[in-house]
């Protein structure tokens, strides 16, 4: 897997770091958004890696990043709010090179909220793996009312947003599949495989 840095600008001026991944041959592509910034979230954090180097190998193109604030990323965090404009300048650099093809955002934890908050035409769906729903972001989210495709991958013993909480949330989202990931908790410890899966099922279905 070839690996290439890539520099990203946001709409107001800050610039980020990146690294972007494009197999040979590639039939999809895929943005990825990592965990919380003020606990250690980055874009190698382990869900995030494991997706960039699973779907990678599948023939993905695969764009992850740091958000303001994290690692040589300009600017400071701002709970969610700035990080919706970071997804997009990751949008800016990916959807060029991979023009035609099926697009997803992907995010974990804090990025799934924040992925799920970004209804830019060029996506095509969302995977949100883990994601908290946490009241703040819930009215920012733009996927719940749309008819692109959003599946959810719920830990079953998730510490922070279980299936049994998580379920009553996303009643009556439109084109919206929570998956239960058995036996995984927040950080899928031995089950991040099963996030490249259903991160490959989504694609399948753009």
């Amino acid at each position: 897997m070839v690996i290439e840095p890539v520099s990203l600008r946001t709409s107001d001026g800050l610039l980020l770091e990146g690294e972007l991944s494009v197999p040979e041959p590639t039939w999809a592509a895929a943005v990825l958004a990592h965990p919380h910034p003020l606990y250690g979230g980055s874009m190698r954090s382990i869900v995030t890696g494991a997706l960039f180097e699973g779907l990678s190998r599948e023939g993905v193109a695969c764009l992850r990043f740091n958000f303001r604030g994290v690692g040589a990323s300009e600017g400071e965090h701002d709970e969610g709010r700035g990080e919706r404009d970071d997804i997009v300048a990751a949008l800016d650099v990916l959807e060029p090179i991979t023009e035609g093809l099926p697009l997803a955002l992907c995010g974990w934890s804090f990025g799934a909220d924040t992925a799920l908050c970004v209804g830019d035409a060029r996506v095509g769906g969302w995977l949100a793996v883990a994601p908290p729903l946490r009241d703040v972001a819930r009215p920012l989210m733009v996927a719940p009312n749309d008819p692109r495709p959003t599946l959810l991958a719920v830990p079953e013993n998730d510490q922070f947003n279980p299936p049994a909480r998580a379920r009553p949330t996303v009643e009556g989202w439109q084109a919206t599949r929570l998956v239960v990931v058995e036996g995984a908790d927040h950080f899928l410890v031995g089950k991040t495989h099963r996030a490249v899966e259903l991160a490959l099922d989504l694609l399948g279905d753009l």
